[in-house]
């Protein structure tokens, strides 16, 4: 009997994650940054969705048409659910990768996005999905890739393998995944305290065993548990896309832009030195024990001339949904905290603190009295997206197309959080992407929709909901008692809703 799994864990189901680097319209900051020419993404497809909730975001978010698989057949009945609640169209299957990806009726894809996914997969699969990007990939196409890599994985190689030998060989019969997992974190702790000459040589190891201890089971069933697992060298990962005509444009993580957040001047100068861009990532791998690559890669790059590139980045629209002062202009970097210029960063939060969206071109124009230039003012909005503040805004044609599905969408996420808190991101028709909105905050908002205004209507609200289910609170790790004492804490966490959090969400057209 062949194995349907092909070695990837399915008794138990993935994460209900949402990866904001999948959605097309956040590769143009970092593709300008490196003056190439972000492409327009009319279709998109990714490969191995999990529950989905990334690539339905992104379908009901945005005017992209959206199609995906993953294997696990409960996965997709969600993704599905999703996409129908949100009437996006979303074309999203259930297929291992070798069946959908000899499907004749794809379109060739503008953009393909693939999280994690390459470091689980059988060598085999591997070579069907670099196949599939080398035939569906259009000319000029994007590939976004995130992977486990080294050097910053490598001493946890040997360490997952025994946990994984020991979750197949040594548990007792008919245990479950959750118990033969926690059976051999245990042993791996074990094994630890033992002073292993291999732990000597790898301090760091058990402190990053404490972390994955301390992680959700579900999570570290598909992050350790397969069969096929493996932390993949960026040189061995070029090699590997050859194949498929890719060329290595950029990080997908802006703060990896930013060489002064990661680099010294004395590594940053000794990267400027070699000449070789592909080795040169390879080399500053080494330097900031990368452990997770997240990249872009195109297919036939188009460089842009300084003037292009100029003219590119000032018609790029930006937001600052939140308050001026909850910006923090203190950042960790590698040589410890690093400060931003307030003279740099106060005029640009000024010329956005009214919620309003701006291009930076408009931006560059409000500064030109004090000085600071269009490069100055694009490394600046490269930082404060990567750090949260600041997003890139859709057109309003887009947007207005857009509402009605994120509306839907978020809708059925409100009522999942009326049982559970798996959910935690809405989706927005103004950055094309997902929101993160914890459980009480999408029932404050489930229950605004029904009528109610004041923060005592929604605490008791949500308190019925709660009390319903013999649900609590918890407050500092402990889970209030009382009626009196729920109520009050959801009422005080409704206040701080309706003056903060309110008017962000419906800055971002979430409320």
């Amino acid at each position: 009997m062949s194995d349907w799994t092909d070695g990837y864990v399915a008794e138990i189901d993935y994460t209900f994650g949402y990866y904001a680097e999948l959605n097309p319209l956040r590769l143009a900051i970092p593709f300008l940054n490196v003056a190439l020419a972000p492409p327009a993404v009319g279709t998109a497809c990714e490969l191995g969705f999990g529950q989905g909730v990334s690539v339905n975001i992104h379908a009901a978010a945005s005017n992209v048409r959206w199609y995906g698989t993953d294997f696990n057949p409960a996965h997709a009945a969600f993704a599905q659910s999703l996409a129908e609640a949100a009437g996006s169209e979303a074309q999203l299957f259930d297929q291992p990768f070798a069946e959908f990806c000899a499907r004749a009726d794809l379109p060739d894809f503008d953009y393909i996005g693939l999280h994690g996914v390459l470091s689980w997969v059988s060598p085999e699969n591997q070579r069907i999905v670099v196949d599939f990007i080398r035939r569906k990939l259009k000319i000029g196409g994007v590939l976004f890739l995130s992977y486990n890599c080294q050097p910053g994985f490598a001493a946890m190689v040997p360490l997952r393998h025994l946990l994984t030998e020991h979750a197949g060989m040594m548990a007792a019969p008919g245990r479950g995944i959750v118990a033969r997992i926690d059976a051999a974190l245990e042993f791996a702790e074990t094994l630890l305290a033992t002073n292993p000459g291999f732990a000597l040589a790898n301090p760091t190891l058990a402190e990053r065993l404490k972390l994955i201890k301390a992680q959700n089971r579900n999570y570290l069933a598909h992050e350790y548990f397969n069969r096929d697992w493996r932390a993949i060298l960026f040189a061995d990962m070029v090699e590997s896309l050859a194949p498929a005509r890719l060329t290595y444009a950029c990080s997908a993580n802006y703060l990896d832009h930013i060489d002064a957040l990661n680099l010294t001047a004395d590594q940053h100068r000794f990267l400027t030195e070699l000449p070789d861009p592909m080795f040169r990532q390879s080399v500053r791998d080494f330097i900031v024990n990368q452990q997770f690559r997240r990249d872009y890669w195109v297919k036939g790059t188009r460089r842009l001339s300084s003037l292009e590139q100029a003219e590119a980045i000032r018609r790029l629209t930006v937001l600052m949904p939140g308050s001026r002062s909850e910006v923090s202009f203190s950042l960790p970097s590698a040589t410890g905290q690093r400060e931003l210029s307030q003279s740099v960063y106060g005029p640009i939060l000024d010329a956005l603190c009214d919620r309003q969206s701006r291009t930076i071109g408009e931006i560059e124009q409000a500064l030109s009295g004090a000085g600071v230039r269009l490069p100055t003012i694009y490394e600046a909005v490269v930082v404060l997206a990567g750090k949260g503040d600041l997003s890139l805004v859709q057109d309003a044609e887009i947007q207005a197309q857009a509402r009605a599905r994120t509306d839907k969408l978020n809708h059925r996420i409100f009522e999942k959080a009326r049982s559970g808190a798996e959910l935690t991101v809405l989706a927005s028709p103004v950055t094309g992407g997902g929101i993160v909105t914890p459980r009480f905050l999408q029932l404050f908002l489930l229950a605004r929709g029904n009528g109610h205004k004041t923060a005592d209507e929604l605490a008791k609200f949500v308190w019925d909901l709660l009390n319903a289910q013999s649900q609590r609170v918890l407050k500092e790790g402990k889970p209030l008692e009382t009626p009196e004492e729920n109520l009050a804490e959801l009422a005080t966490q409704a206040r701080e809703f309706i003056d903060k959090r309110l008017p962000v969400l419906q800055t971002l057209q979430i409320a």
